[in-house]
C-alpha cells in the first residue's frame, strides 16, 4: 500500500450532472464505482448536493465540467466540494475537464474582471485540495490556482488519430497566431509543414477579420488546429480563407466542443472533410453532424487520477 493511500484512503468518483458520460467512462477504465449522491434543484433554483454514504478519509475526484449552462454547473461543482470538505473527506480534487471563464485571464480594458482567476480561487475555498483540467485557454492560468494541480493535453490523443489518417501532401494551420506554437507541435509530430491565418481588426470592426494565410496550402490538404470552437468565427474564416488559396480536403482538429449559438450550422454549411474533437464538453444529439468525429479523453483523465492517487509521477506517461 502507498503512503498516499494510507493518508487519504481509497479512491472515489463523485460525478457531477455537466458530462455524465465521460464519468461512467472514468469510473469504467479505473474499475471504481460512482459515488452515490443526489443534485437536487429547488423549486426557487437552489441546488442541494447530498451523498449516499460517508466520504470521510477518502480520496475523492469531483468530475463536473464547466461548460454551458456554466455557472449553474460551477455552482453544482462548488456545492459538491464545499459538501466533501464538510464530511471531512480526506483529499479532494476537482476535475474540470474543460474550465468556463477561461477566455477572461487578463485585464485586456479597463475596469474588467479577472474570472478565471476568480473562478480558481473559489474552488479552493469551496474545498479543493488539487486540480486537473485539460488544455486551458491559457497557459499562465495555472498560476492563478493557490492549490497544486494537473493540466493535461488532448494533443496526443488528436495527433495519434491524425497520424493513423496517413495523409499526404498536407499541411498544419493555426486557426490564429495565438495557437501557432501548440499548432508547431502538431506540424513537428506529423512531419508537415506549417501555415498561418493572418487576423488583423480592420478600422473600428468589434473582431478581427482573417486576411491572408502564411504559407503555402495549394492542393494541400489542411488540418485547421485550434483549442476551442465557440461560436465557430475564427476556424469559419479559416475554413474560407484555405480553400481560396487552393486547399484540398479541410480537416478541424480542436480539444474542446463549445459549439455555443449558431455554431454547428455554420460548420455543417462549410466544405469539411472531418471535424476531430473530444468529449471534454458532451455533445447533445442535435449537435452532432455526421462528420464529427469524438475521441475520448476518459482513459487519459482516468490514468492521471489513478497516478494522482498514488502518488506517481503523471509525466512519466509522456516520457516528460
Amino acid at each position: 500500500m502507498s503512503d498516499n493511500k494510507r493518508m487519504f484512503g481509497d479512491i472515489q468518483l463523485l460525478a457531477g450532472t455537466a458530462c455524465p458520460g465521460l464519468a461512467q467512462e472514468i469510473s469504467d477504465y479505473l474499475g471504481v464505482p460512482l459515488f452515490g449522491r443526489d443534485v437536487i434543484r429547488f423549486p426557487n433554483d437552489n441546488l442541494f448536493v447530498r451523498l449516499h454514504r460517508s466520504a470521510r478519509g477518502q480520496d475523492v475526484f469531483v468530475i463536473q465540467t464547466l461548460a454551458a449552462p456554466v455557472n449553474d454547473n460551477l455552482m453544482e461543482l462548488l456545492i459538491m466540494l464545499d459538501c466533501l470538505k464538510r464530511d471531512s473527506a480526506g483529499r479532494i480534487t476537482a476535475v474540470f475537464p474543460y474550465m468556463g471563464y477561461a477566455r477572461s485571464d487578463k485585464k485586456d480594458q479597463p475596469r474588467v474582471p479577472i474570472t478565471a482567476r476568480l473562478v480558481a480561487d473559489m474552488m479552493a475555498v469551496a474545498g479543493a485540495d488539487r486540480w486537473l483540467t485539460v488544455d486551458l485557454h491559457a497557459g499562465q492560468i495555472q498560476g492563478f490556482f493557490c492549490i497544486p494541480g494537473d493540466e493535461m493535453t488532448a494533443f496526443h490523443l488528436l495527433s495519434d488519430y491524425l497520424i493513423k489518417k496517413k495523409l499526404e501532401n498536407a499541411v498544419i494551420v493555426a486557426a490564429d497566431l495565438g495557437f501557432a506554437k501548440k499548432g508547431r507541435n502538431f506540424a513537428v509530430k506529423l512531419h508537415m509543414p506549417m501555415a498561418f491565418v493572418e487576423k488583423r481588426r480592420v478600422g473600428n470592426a468589434p473582431k478581427a477579420e482573417a486576411l491572408t494565410i502564411i504559407g503555402d496550402v495549394e492542393d494541400r490538404d489542411v488540418i485547421i488546429v485550434d483549442d476551442e470552437v465557440d461560436t465557430g468565427g475564427s476556424v469559419i474564416q479559416a475554413v474560407e480563407i484555405a480553400k481560396q488559396h487552393g486547399a484540398r480536403d479541410v480537416y478541424l482538429c480542436f480539444t474542446h466542443p463549445v459549439l455555443s449559438g449558431s455554431a454547428v450550422e455554420k460548420l455543417a454549411a462549410l466544405p469539411i472533410r472531418e471535424i476531430v474533437t473530444t468529449n471534454t464538453i458532451p455533445i447533445p444529439p442535435h449537435k452532432m453532424l455526421p462528420n464529427i468525429t469524438v475521441l475520448s479523453v476518459a482513459p487519459l483523465l482516468g490514468e492521471v487520477i489513478r497516478r494522482v492517487h498514488e502518488g506517481r509521477s503523471v509525466g512519466e506517461m509522456f516520457n516528460e
